[in-house]
């Protein structure tokens, strides 16, 4: 094997230039106390992980009504904004990228977490409740799932106003300074539960056909359009999920016709995330195989992939960028290491949600004093 890894290679993102093919991929981490207001502690840790070729952030809500975790940070009021102008200007100083990740959780959430109301859904359906991740913060400090409580099927006007928070998030997210935004449409959150056939039995121009049923996804991106040149709105994807129950009765039919759509909308790029991956079940050949085939633009992969398998992607051409989810949790330094054929740290099972600097800043970098993690082969 070279010693130069392909990883290292440059990358034109719709003229945002990459100095790496190394994403680091938006993770939850609940450490948002106040209001949902950014805090320092977040900024030093996105700026700990600056050489990342793109960072794409923690999924941040664009409404009151989505909250699928608590202590998880917003990009609606002022100061939420003002918040995550502090985190870019650093991140930029310290000569990163950075994409905000805009996240709806529809019914995945409890009326713990919503003021006391139901969550939202496209349909009501409520059969599987137990299947949902809900997590909060007990009163003893421990971060842990809770029950996901029934959601109500969302009126016309809920709708809009949701697909109508997605843009002004979107315009929110550009004038706290970041490079991009990404719509989270996967892991069963709003978006995708719109697409999925199961979860949305609607009768009127956003349910039934899949045609139909891709109409809230597009409407976003139409409107996002309005506010965001969409060759800097980049699009997650997880056709085949088991994460949250979507239940799509027809992925490949399904993810066919989206791949397609967000080819004519021209993103900046598609983020196909094998949640599945870890569950030992992984789909990303076949979602790789798919979205080749019906999406022309930039293709960013996630879930469960070592460097080597990494490496590989990038030099066959099955993707242009990867994203490492918990390889940098305990390595802030990931594109360092990979630089340099280090063995990776492996992540603390403590301290992925809630709390303070713990498990969180704390991870040493290579070659510094006190290098004592666990060393291994660390996955996306």
């Amino acid at each position: 094997m070279s010693s130069l890894s392909p990883l290292l290679d440059g990358y034109d993102l719709s003229g945002l230039h990459l100095p790496n093919r190394v994403a680091m991929a938006p993770m939850t981490r609940s450490r948002a106390p106040v209001r949902g207001r950014p805090t320092e502690l977040m900024a030093e840790y996105y700026v700990q992980r600056a050489s990342a070729g793109l960072i794409i952030t923690e999924a941040t809500n664009v409404s009151a009504a989505s909250a699928a975790f608590d202590l998880t940070p917003g990009i609606i009021t002022a100061e939420q904004i003002e918040g995550w102008r502090h985190i870019t200007s650093q991140v930029h100083a310290a000569g990163g990228r950075i994409f905000m990740q805009l996240w709806h959780g529809g019914r995945v959430s409890s009326f713990a977490l919503l003021g006391g109301e139901a969550p939202l859904s496209p349909s009501g359906v409520n059969d599987d409740l137990e299947q949902l991740q809900v997590w909060a913060q007990l009163h003893n400090g421990q971060y842990t799932k809770i029950h996901a409580t029934p959601s109500r099927a969302m009126s016309p006007e809920e709708v809009r106003l949701a697909i109508g928070a997605f843009r002004q998030g979107a315009a929110n997210a550009i004038a706290a300074g970041f490079d991009g935004v990404e719509v989270h449409a996967a892991n069963g959150y709003l978006p995708h539960q719109f697409l999925s056939s199961t979860t949305n039995t609607r009768d009127d121009r956003y349910g039934g056909s899949v045609a139909n049923r891709a109409n809230f996804l597009r409407d976003i991106l139409t409107e996002i359009g309005s506010v965001v040149p969409l060759d800097q709105v980049g699009v997650r994807i997880s056709p085949y999920a088991h994460y949250n129950n979507v239940r799509d009765a027809d992925p490949d039919g399904t993810y066919d016709y989206v791949g397609r759509m967000l080819d004519e909308f021209g993103v900046a790029y598609v983020h196909a995330a094998d949640t599945n991956g870890w569950s030992g079940q992984p789909d990303l050949p076949r979602i790789i195989e798919r979205m080749r085939r019906v999406f022309s633009g930039t293709l960013m992969v996630n879930g469960g992939i070592s460097v080597d398998h990494a490496e590989t992607l990038i030099r066959e051409g099955q993707a242009d960028l990867v994203a490492f989810a918990r390889a940098y949790i305990a390595n802030p330094d990931l594109v360092e290491r990979i630089a340099a054929r280090a063995p990776l740290a492996i992540a603390k099972p403590t301290g992925w949600y809630g709390g303070d600097a713990a498990g969180y800043i704390d991870y040493p970098f290579h070659g510094s004093a006190g290098q004592g993690a666990q060393a291994g082969t660390a996955q996306a």
